[in-house]
């Protein structure tokens, strides 16, 4: 008698270059992949067992595919867009999920701060308009802010679309902005939180049956341009002091709590203010991108890709966390020009530090001028021995490191 082995599928929502890897450890781990994504050219569809050319955000269309396919579990890895689908179909075919309206609340900026708000949590004072709007009604409110205040849209991640203005000179263009990285078209105004902490607090953290069961916080590197806005890699340890910790960790268990958070890896973008008060300034429900899971998997010898993966089939991911020795950074690969990618340079100063790279582009490839993490050329990881060597690199990263174009 021939025994037929049915393996268990796995719909990945997502296939750019960032999340081919939950496609192949999804793959290592004996599943079979389905994958939809709507740009014609991912490359998810030749590491993906079947491709679909649907669109992520199509609730209809993922749930057809979902149900056409018999898939046993659903996993928007790295992609905010595709974070709420992704509840909204496995709640409906009764898969692993955290609950839709928690993830809702999560994606989308002015639903987030309306949250905290009504439980206690520590939140700008701001307020919400569409597109179009009158912009003398907008500038109205302003004036009943504090500036500086922040320009935003309400529906974006990774800084993309944001400005800091001291005044209302400059509001025309920093809503042009805003509006450009915009889906729902809904932009969000709020005060300036003056920070007692040197850096915006990003990384990721893992729940696990409810709890924080991996707390990766990390200070944000900014880039040069944009008003400095935008990451360009993130660095650990954060440099918090111990009560700082305690604070972050225990504001980020009291909202998962409450939000009824059950599983999986999350995004975190937090500023302290001058008392040491928690500011969320994002949770995304999805793990972080600019391989945040990679680095924080090496620094605490576990694999993040692969927890993500089990939780989303239901499986209990085992996570035991080991802080690793050292210091250790990202460095996100960018250029601020157009044109064509030619190498990488690399001063032999910190050449033997870096112990991993991630290049997305080949020679003569198109690079756009960067922006935000769609853009970027690929990543490098590095560890450093002392404080002093990771503080010299992130104080001298475009200097140290730069992407060639071809002239």
């Amino acid at each position: 008698m021939i025994k037929v082995i049915v393996l268990k599928k796995i719909l990945l929502l997502g296939g750019s270059a960032q999340q081919v890897i939950a496609i192949k450890t999804a793959k290592r781990l004996g599943y079979y992949t389905v994958l939809c994504d709507y740009l014609p050219d991912n490359p998810g569809q030749y590491a993906a067992d079947k491709y679909y050319n649907v669109s992520t955000t199509d609730v209809g269309a993922v749930y057809k595919v979902a149900i056409d396919e018999k898939v046993d579990g659903i996993l928007a890895y790295a992609s905010d867009p595709a974070a709420l689908p992704a509840a909204i179909v496995a709640e409906r075919l009764g898969l692993p999920t955290n609950p839709p309206e928690s993830v809702a609340v999560l994606g989308v900026k002015h639903n987030f701060r309306k949250f905290l708000g009504e439980n206690g949590f520590a939140c700008p004072r701001n307020f919400t308009f569409n597109v179009g709007a009158d912009i003398e009604e907008v500038k109205g409110k302003i004036q009943e802010l504090h500036f500086p205040i922040v320009v935003k849209p309400t529906d974006s991640s990774g800084s993309k679309g944001v400005t800091v203005l001291k005044s209302v000179e400059g509001l025309d263009t920093a809503i042009a902005w805003a509006e450009s990285y915009s889906r729902n078209k809904i932009l969000i105004v709020e005060e300036f939180i003056e920070s007692n902490f040197p850096a915006v607090i990003g990384g990721d953290i893992f729940v696990w049956d409810g709890k924080v069961i991996l707390y990766g916080e990390m200070a944000c590197l900014r880039g040069n341009e944009h008003n400095g806005l935008i990451p360009v890699g993130e660095k650990s340890p954060a440099g918090l002091n111990s009560k700082q910790i305690d604070n972050v960790h225990k504001e980020l268990q009291r909202i998962i709590t409450m939000l009824g958070i059950k599983f999986g890896e999350l995004n975190i973008e937090i500023l302290l203010d001058k008392n040491d008060n928690v500011h969320f300034l994002e949770l995304g429900p999805r793990a972080g991108g600019n391989m945040i899971p990679i680095e924080l998997s090496d620094i605490f010898n576990v694999d993040l890709v692969e927890a993500n993966v089990l939780a989303a089939m239901g499986e209990n991911p085992m996570l035991q966390p080991v802080r690793q020795s050292g210091y250790f950074t990202t460095y996100v690969l960018h250029s601020y020009r157009n044109g064509q990618f030619e190498g990488v340079s690399i001063a032999n100063k910190i050449r033997s530090n870096v112990y991993r790279r991630e290049i997305y582009k080949k020679s003569g490839d198109l690079v756009e001028s960067f922006d935000g993490a769609g853009k970027a050329v690929g990543i490098l990881f590095l560890r450093f021995d002392t404080e002093q060597e990771l503080k010299y690199f992130c104080s001298n990263h475009e200097k140290l490191v730069a992407v060639e174009l071809m002239e």
